[in-house]
């Protein structure tokens, strides 16, 4: 016992204080994207191939906007674009409420997202249960999602955990594109669920498809089955992007 109290003492306090502080990113880390047009000459196609899931959106031949639920973060279009019109910051507050905030523009910026509406906000405001569900997913997706139980993010500090039972749960939480066969296990899980319910999609697969998207073997995502009320971008989202994302359904940080 005073071996474990020993090592305890050393190790110190290991929990990061987000959101009261800045996080700490790794120096690779692609956030928010952001758009200059003005660098980017209408006769200029060096980015228009290079995104592999056509993530980015043009308009008289320049790059108008980039749709988070569709990018996968691997920054081709950011080296492909000499003029430097393309750049992915370090901002990590992406997730939204609504599929088209997803859309990011030089004119308008992702918008943060909002809090639940107040009749939700009452009942899940203090304590949200949630019930992952890998439709289909890598895994690298519910890897990033495992880690927010760990001591570094805490997430039962904030009133959120992930259950084993939907039945138990507030909501789901679903990765992966839904491959024809997770849709009935989804739907099953959902229907579990107690009124009233949320529905959360993280990461490319399950807001649009992914890599897999309109292949025949998947849904293209979670949209098109059941009402999400919060989307998480990213390939796979960051910890800290998805903390960030809850913590604001819940209305917790502004």
């Amino acid at each position: 016992m005073l071996k474990i109290i020993r090592t305890r003492i050393s190790q110190g306090h290991k929990t990061i204080s987000y959101p009261d502080k800045a996080p700490v990113l790794p120096d690779r880390f692609k956030g928010l994207p952001k758009i200059d047009s003005s660098l980017c000459p209408s006769d200029c196609d060096l980015c228009k191939n290079t995104c592999p899931l056509a993530a980015l959106k043009f308009e008289k031949g320049k790059v108008s906007s980039i749709d988070l639920g569709q990018c996968i973060f691997c920054g081709e279009c950011e080296l492909a674009c000499t003029k430097g019109a393309i750049t992915f910051t370090r901002n990590h507050r992406m997730a939204a409420v609504n599929r088209k905030d997803l859309f990011v523009d030089e004119t308008r910026e992702q918008e943060l997202i909002l809090k639940l509406r107040e009749d939700m906000l009452k009942k899940f405001g203090r304590s949200l249960k949630l019930r992952q569900v890998s439709a289909g997913g890598c895994n690298a997706c519910e890897a990033d999602l495992n880690v927010l139980s760990t001591i570094v993010f805490d997430l039962g500090r904030f009133g959120i955990q992930f259950v084993a039972s939907p039945r138990h749960a507030d909501g789901i939480l679903v990765t992966g594109p839904v491959t024809q066969n997770m849709a009935l296990a989804l739907r099953k899980t959902y229907d579990a669920v107690p009124s009233p319910k949320i529905v959360i999609a993280s990461g490319a697969c399950a807001i649009s498809g992914g890599p897999y998207v309109g292949h025949e073997e998947v849904k293209n995502g979670v949209g098109g089955m059941l009402p999400v009320d919060l989307y998480i971008p990213g390939c796979p989202p960051h910890p800290i992007t998805a903390l960030d994302g809850l913590l604001r359904l819940m209305g917790k940080i502004k």
